[in-house]
């Protein structure tokens, strides 16, 4: 029930940011042609930011260091939600910008279509996050036993890699 209920609360946090950043940030953007959204910049920087606490989290269980590890997984938390957040919120100004007829076709879709896939990928991970966090505040992990700890930054680390190569191809593309 705990993990339900972090679970719930980390999802509807990012929501709501999401959200306001709608609300408060305008999208200014040529329609004529598909624009990189600055807020994807911004989510690259917190995406590699996770990762980075994530393995620092695994480093500081292993040498069996329990407060640091437990805040490093709390901040790769609050910087996976924050991910999130952003990351609607580019995804929103990349859908907003174009024209129906835009839409189904061009790079655009193309790029769409991937950032909406890894935002999927995104949200497991970040379920795993939440439960891998749940756990270690209760103090199941240990030098002995981390086994979903380093799991959960090695998913990340993957999903770091995939989101540079859709940035790659979104580059290329446009």
């Amino acid at each position: 029930m705990w993990f339900f209920r972090a679970a719930v609360f980390g999802f509807a946090l990012a929501a709501g940011l999401a959200w306001l950043l709608i609300r408060v940030v305008p999208v200014v953007m040529p329609a004529s042609r598909v624009g990189f959204p600055a807020a994807f910049y911004f989510s690259t920087l917190l995406l590699v930011s996770g990762s980075v606490l994530l393995h620092r989290a695994t480093w500081e269980v292993r040498r069996e260091r329990q407060p640091t590890f437990r805040r490093a997984l709390l901040a790769a938390l609050v910087v996976g939600v924050l991910f999130i957040a952003v990351q609607s919120f580019g995804l929103w100004c990349l859908f907003g910008q174009q024209r129906p007829a835009e839409v189904a076709t061009g790079a655009g879709a193309f790029v769409f279509v991937f950032s909406f896939l890894h935002g999927l990928h995104f949200v497991l991970a970040m379920l795993f996050l939440v439960f891998v966090t749940v756990r270690a505040l209760v103090g199941r992990y240990d030098h002995e036993y981390y086994w979903g700890v380093l799991v959960c930054g090695y998913f990340w680390h993957a999903l770091g890699v995939l989101w540079l190569v859709i940035l790659a191809v979104f580059a290329v593309v446009t």
